[in-house]
């Protein structure tokens, strides 16, 4: 059971030459060069090395904020020209000449900034000279190429349309509400370049503290053995229940994808395994390609980790990680609820039975050889409940990993295992770090100008003074602006820009950065611009916008979780009685009003999930499934009157289904 290809006999799963084709069709990041020069090669790996080691030394050895970020964009951009070709017909078995041009001036772009750093912050004030501007302006250029290589042409189109407004914005045919002063090239590219506040934003801090450190050990555990740990022991655990497979694969796509945090990476490498397994017990090409879309995406809503997305929300917030990890636990039970239900009614529908348990491994075996996994992860739950510095933790637990994988031979790390990872966490950065950069450009505009203002106006003009409308325009704004981006970028971006529109309601921040973070991340299940649907189809061999939009219908809990938590945060597990909107603190709430919005959820999503699939004990007709969703509605709506109602109504369609399945049994033990 060393190979993941070979843990359930039968099964054929794709090769890693497949999984790179696929992941190259729908991952612009994985289209990186194969070069033929070893000795070229053996160089991007050292600097890559080079790039890890420097993050753990600027955790304890901290530089000035603009220095220490300008040189992590400047490698990690770098590292970008000499892996990623320029499009994807060139050659990339080579370096092209004008690349290695661009390498040297990437590092010019940090080298600048610190030989002229003291007189930046004192001379000149941070007022910008000429050569401050042209140094800016070629800084955004490499930054913009950059990202159009590694994450396609989306995101720097968005920020070259952001770029555009401040040198428009003074002129009287803009509407009022956009006009603002007249800036010049010092204004704009100072304000991107010298400052804080544009390309080397919060977002690029928290990049540079946080979100590299646990990329890295997302890497560390990959090559300790941790993918396949997940997935032998949800196959040990579910893999023979009743539609099992696809219990397997919400359980495994879920677990790493916290982790790692990338949905489409997730979805290639996690599904080449389970999609297979999944069609082999007899789901749909379009519904396997689905579950396994769905549950990578939900894997960054999921605690501890979320995909690193916690620690940039605390950072963003001011709120603790420990209460933005507390926070987003009931709901993302709920979101897997939601999904598993839907498996298991599906299977059920379609009398779709698990795999023979002598194929399985056992939970015997897989605890015992590779069990030893799970420490690090306690390890790192533990130092962040006792208030260890993020950064710090991150780098604790990357040594505890490599120690407790030394446990077991067959998990053990050796020094090339180790540089391996240091290489390839570095190399899985890039498109964050990238994607983090040029929304520092967005956020650069938007603080400089009064855009964000406007946005936020907008939106709550459309609501018309009423939550409901507001939060649906905010639900759309963010994934309009989530459509195509890594989870961490669209995060930022929707936080900027949609969440300020909810605080005219008073709602705290925690829960209106929850509300755009959840809809910002299902931008990549939802149809024209589903990604990780996509990538899924591309296994499954499904259709690409039917599996979409079945992972749309898979992940419904996800659309409606978000209301909920904003009607009543109890379910967020925090008070917010009184509570400013700015609060970075919140008392817990009370135990029952916790457990009642936990319990009638729960039961509300599990009748959602069966009336979604038409089936309970046996099959329900459409008339049955629209009264059971009007239940479940009712009993998921945070209010006593509706949960009254609703559990009435789910009692009665689920104990007349279970009488007419019964019947049905007897009829046919008869026959």
């Amino acid at each position: 059971m060393t190979q993941e290809k070979t843990m359930v006999a039968g099964t054929e799963v794709l090769s890693e030459d497949q999984q790179a084709e696929l992941l190259e069709k729908f991952d612009t990041e994985s289209k990186v060069r194969k070069l033929s020069n070893k000795n070229v090669a053996l160089f991007i790996a050292i600097i890559a090395i080079l790039y890890s080691v420097y993050h753990i030394y600027v955790t304890f050895y901290p530089m000035p904020a603009l220095q220490q970020r300008s040189i992590h964009v400047a490698i990690g951009i770098a590292l970008i020209f000499l892996i990623y070709p320029t499009y994807t017909k060139q050659d990339r078995s080579k370096i092209a000449v004008y690349d290695w041009l661009l390498f040297l001036l990437a590092f010019a772009s940090a080298g600048y900034l610190i030989v002229e750093y003291n007189s930046i912050m004192t001379t000149r004030g941070g007022i910008p000279n000429t050569l401050d501007i042209a140094f800016a302006i070629m800084t955004v250029v490499l930054i913009l190429e950059a990202a159009r290589r590694v994450t396609g042409i989306i995101l720097p189109i968005l920020a070259l349309v952001f770029l555009v407004y401040p040198f428009i914005s003074h002129f009287s045919w803009l509407p009022r509400q956009l006009q603002t002063r007249q800036y010049d090239l010092g204004d704009i590219f100072g304000q991107m370049y010298l400052k804080t506040e544009g390309l080397f934003s919060t977002a690029i801090g928290a990049s540079v503290q946080f979100i590299f450190l646990f990329i890295l050990f997302g890497a560390f555990l990959s090559k300790s053995g941790m993918g396949q740990l997940f997935n032998d022991l949800a196959l040990a655990l579910a893999g023979h229940k009743q539609g099992g497979p696809a219990k397997v694969a919400v359980i495994s796509s879920g677990f790493m994808g916290s982790i790692n945090g990338a949905a489409v990476a997730n979805v290639v490498g996690t599904g080449a395994f389970t999609i297979p397994l999944m069609k082999r017990v007899g789901y749909s090409k379009n519904f396997a390609g689905a579950v396994e879309a769905s549950a990578s995406i939900g894997g960054q809503i999921l605690p501890p980790i979320m995909g690193a997305s916690a620690f940039i929300m605390a950072e963003t917030t001011g709120v603790a990680y420990g209460t933005i990890a507390l926070a987003a636990l009931i709901p993302a039970v709920l979101y897997f609820l939601g999904v598993i239900m839907q498996v298991h009614f599906r299977a059920g529908r379609e009398n779709l039975k698990g795999i023979p348990k002598p194929d399985l491994p056992r939970i015997k075996d897989v605890m015992a050889e590779r069990g030893h996994l799970l420490l690090p992860i306690v390890f790192l739950v533990g130092l962040l409940y006792i208030g260890v510095p993020i950064g710090y933790t991150a780098v604790y637990t990357i040594g505890a990993t490599v120690v407790v994988a030394a446990f077991k031979k067959t998990t053990r790390m050796g020094i090339k295992d180790i540089l391996a990872a240091f290489d390839s966490g570095a190399r899985q950065s890039l498109s964050v770090m990238v994607a983090c950069a040029v929304v520092g450009i967005i956020i650069g505009v938007v603080s400089l100008t009064s855009f964000g203002n406007v946005m936020t106006s907008s939106i709550a003009s459309l609501g018309a003074g009423s939550l409901f409308l507001t939060l649906f325009f905010t639900m759309i704004a963010s994934m309009i602006l989530g459509m195509g981006l890594p989870s961490i970028p669209a995060y930022i971006i929707t936080a900027t820009m949609a969440a300020p529109a909810l605080a005219e309601f008073g709602i705290p921040i925690i829960v209106a950065h929850m509300f755009v973070f959840y809809f910002g991340i299902f931008a990549n299940i939802t149809p024209p611009v589903a990604l990780a649907a996509f990538a899924g189809a591309g296994i499954s061999g499904g259709d690409p916008m039917r599996t979409g939009f079945v992972a749309l219908r898979l992940a419904a809990a996800g659309f409606i979780v978000p209301y909920l938590f904003v009607y009543n945060p109890a379910m967020l597990m925090i008070d917010t009685t009184n509570i400013a909107i700015n609060a970075k603190e919140f008392p817990m709430a009370p135990f029952m009003d916790i457990a009642m919005i936990t319990v009638t959820a729960v039961i509300g999503i599990i009748a959602l999930s069966a009336a979604i699939e038409g089936y309970f004990k046996t099959n329900l007709n459409p008339v049955m499934r629209i009264i059971l969703g009007l239940g479940a509605l009712g009993m998921i709506i945070p209010e006593t009157y509706t949960d009254i109602a609703g559990v009435i109504i789910v009692a009665i369609v689920f104990v007349l289904n279970m009488k007419v399945s019964k019947t049905q049994g007897t009829i046919a033990s008869q026959q």
